[in-house]
């Protein structure tokens, strides 16, 4: 799995950082940013938690 953030959607709550702070940060921006590329299959339900709380809809997940 994949977490894709689109940070033209991105406003910065920090819900996913709080939520999966493995694999999202908040950049130097204020906008969230992916800092995994391939998270441990551990956090797959905390990134799929962070796509469904994601007031803007700004995170999504692909398949590798």
């Amino acid at each position: 799995m994949k977490a894709i953030v689109d940070r033209d959607l991105c406003i910065g709550c920090g819900l996913c950082e709080d939520t999966c702070p493995e694999v999202f940060r908040m950049g130097e921006d204020g906008l969230a940013m992916v800092i995994d590329d391939d998270p441990a299959a551990e956090t797959y339900p905390d990134i799929e938690d962070c796509v469904e709380l994601c007031p803007v809809a700004a995170i999504s997940v692909a398949a590798v």
